[in-house]
């Protein structure tokens, strides 16, 4: 198994690329903290990780509060006496509307969640990881910030900003044995993907942005874990500021 022994926190546990990652990592041996805002969300996706024979527990957490992200980590370090990774995967969509439309207090939201939750992950996080002599940190960024488009102008800025977050921490973890990458995924099936595309999805709409993905289909959870497997093994401990494009071609 390659994550055996590993203890993990992924934040956004409860649907989409979350719940994907956390059955990937139990599958391989990790033993799982499942984050999320919606706590009784996690509690589900931990019931079946349990049933599958896994190790997890679920913790209901806002990544925007300290209190929340310390009680987070402490919840690891509790019940499995360390930690190892962290996947900063908890996110926040925009509507895709006209920058101008979009109101203060949901620009400062999609900061907070894509950007300060990184923070507050590095600093109830880091020291923890320190304690154990190095480890893992995975955020989940998006082709948003590498490649922007029109009508979702803050959105693309909160995930360059993670990509920049992330290439920084890695210099300055480095010292320390901490990795730190970014998953770059293009839009997938998820609860999300109607905020990017500006409201119901239609079938048009969704052929039409299927057509700028080079290989011919969006993102699955799995595509996502089984690059979160990767970074977060041993085989990529020669890896740190990757954000890797999990995007099917959309980038280039």
């Amino acid at each position: 198994m390659r994550l055996k022994d590993k203890v993990a926190i992924v934040t956004g546990a409860a649907s989409g690329f979350g719940a994907g990652i956390v059955e990937r990592f139990a599958a391989e041996g990790a033993k799982v903290v499942c984050a999320d805002l919606n706590g009784e969300g996690a509690r589900e996706v931990t019931a079946r990780l349990k049933d599958a024979g896994g190790a997890a527990i679920g913790v209901e957490a806002d990544v925007t509060s300290s209190e929340q992200v310390k009680a987070m980590v402490a919840a690891a370090v509790d019940t499995y006496g360390g930690l190892d990774v962290i996947v900063n995967n908890a996110g926040m969509p925009q509507r895709n509307q006209p920058m101008l439309d979009v109101d203060e207090e949901t620009f400062d939201k999609i900061f907070e969640v894509n950007c300060k939750s990184l923070y507050l992950a590095a600093i109830h996080g880091v020291p923890v990881l320190r304690e154990r002599g190095g480890g893992v940190m995975i955020n989940t960024a998006s082709t948003a910030g590498l490649r922007p488009r029109p009508g979702l102008v803050w959105y693309n800025g909160s995930k360059g900003g993670a990509i920049s977050l992330t290439k920084s921490m890695a210099v300055e973890l480095a010292a320390d044995n901490i990795r730190v990458n970014a998953l770059c995924p293009v839009a997938g099936d998820t609860p999300m993907l109607g905020e990017f595309l500006g409201g119901e999805v239609t079938n048009e709409m969704y052929a039409k942005f299927v057509d700028t993905v080079p290989l011919g289909r969006l993102s699955t959870p799995r595509d996502i874990a089984n690059v979160s497997v990767f970074l977060a093994s041993d085989e990529a401990e020669f890896l740190t500021g990757v954000c890797i494009e999990v995007d099917g071609g959309r980038c280039i």
